[in-house]
């Protein structure tokens, strides 16, 4: 088994992954990993920062301590960044960029693998590309978007681009059934489920809560039957979404502000020391800050799958043929396709669409998702 296993219906991007790792000198020394959400970007990078750092014969061979420590985050001169909060911002930028310029303490390379650098500021923008434009000889920077265009031009021209697809539903299913032991008919369900989102099927194949969730979104359409059940529903997704949140960070929280708290010295008492205030309180911004993206990303999540919904409607009524995603809701989808046309139902994905623009953009998400309960509801 290899570090480029892992990258499922990428045949081409790993052909040009493992070319450059042979360049050594001559490689690029930025990069700019792009695709859809779940088509494994990060994935993509931490396989190549792993193989730039092997040390076997063909490099990346995954069963070294070099591959092992790339692949397990604990490398020491692989600095992951893994933004947790609303944006990254510049003066994280500037201490990432020092750190990046040391030479490698132990490995081939100084590797930084920046997952989600979309959501650097334009400051942070602008102190990353001063570095980019000028790196150490050995310092190599790895970037993940989901698209070249959420970055600088200045940056991304700069940059070598590694374009990953949404991989193919049957490749999915197979990594579920071979890797984590799924069976056959729910690894198939899942991976069409997911569309193509390797986490998201996996989440769904092995965690019972995270499908009932799913089936929740997916019967909104059925109880939009007046103004009332329409703002109950929105009601309900944005406290599920909240929910969803909390338990994904209440415990990461808890962890991180008890070994804070610990390191700068609290009492057995639990008094901290004087001057200490500023630290936890930065520390519960960062987490505030986190919340509010986990709740974002779950509330996203559900309208992602509402609009499969609405596209598996739309298929059946242009008759076009395509695999639906929802296959275990095929005679409620017929119905709803023909209670209306194409017409409505393209409203309804605009709708959808619209909403994730409008969270996007910070509006409050109850209103914006009442607003698209209410849309849904009159087509």
């Amino acid at each position: 088994m290899s570090v480029w296993d892992d990258l499922v219906g990428q045949g081409p991007v790993v052909e040009q992954l493992r070319s450059a790792v042979d360049e050594d000198g001559k490689m690029a020394h930025a990069w700019l990993f792009t695709g859809p959400p779940g088509s494994g970007r990060s994935a993509a990078a931490r396989a190549f920062a792993s193989a730039l750092q092997c040390v076997e014969t063909p490099r990346g061979c995954g069963h070294c301590a070099s591959c092992h420590q790339v692949l397990q985050g604990t490398h020491a001169d692989v600095e992951m960044v893994r933004p947790a909060g609303l944006s990254y911002g510049v003066r994280e930028t500037r201490e990432l960029v020092l750190r990046a310029s040391s030479s490698p303490s132990g490995g081939r390379w100084q590797i930084v693998l920046f997952e989600d650098a979309d959501r650097a500021t334009e400051a942070a923008a602008n102190a990353l590309l001063k570095a980019i434009e000028e790196p150490p000889p050995r310092t190599v920077w790895l970037l993940c978007t989901p698209s070249p265009e959420d970055l600088l031009v200045t940056i991304r021209s700069r940059c070598r681009l590694v374009t990953l697809r949404t991989p193919p539903v049957a490749a999915v299913a197979e990594v579920l059934v071979l890797r984590d032991g799924v069976d056959r008919e729910t690894a198939e369900v899942v991976a069409r489920a997911s569309q193509g989102h390797i986490s998201r099927a996996r989440r769904l194949a092995t965690d019972p809560e995270a499908r009932r969730r799913r089936a929740e979104v997916l019967a909104i359409p059925r109880r939009l039957t007046s103004v009332g059940p329409a703002v109950a529903a929105a009601e309900s997704l944005v406290k599920a979404a909240e929910t969803d949140a909390k338990a994904m960070t209440e415990e990461l929280n808890e962890g991180e502000t008890s070994a804070l708290r610990q390191a700068l010295g609290e009492s057995a008492k639990g008094r901290m020391p004087r001057g200490t205030a500023g630290a936890l309180k930065d520390l519960e911004d960062r987490q505030k800050s986190r919340a509010t993206r986990a709740k974002r990303d779950s509330l996203d999540r559900a309208l992602l799958d509402l609009a499969s919904y609405y596209r598996d409607v739309l298929t059946l009524q242009l008759g076009a043929g395509s695999e639906l995603v929802n296959t275990d809701l095929a005679a409620e989808l017929r119905t709803a396709a023909a209670q209306g046309g194409p017409e409505h139902t393209l409203r309804r994905l605009d709708a959808i669409m619209d909403c994730r623009e409008r969270l996007g953009a910070n509006v409050n998400p109850l209103l914006a998702v009442e607003a698209l309960t209410l849309a849904l509801r009159t087509g």
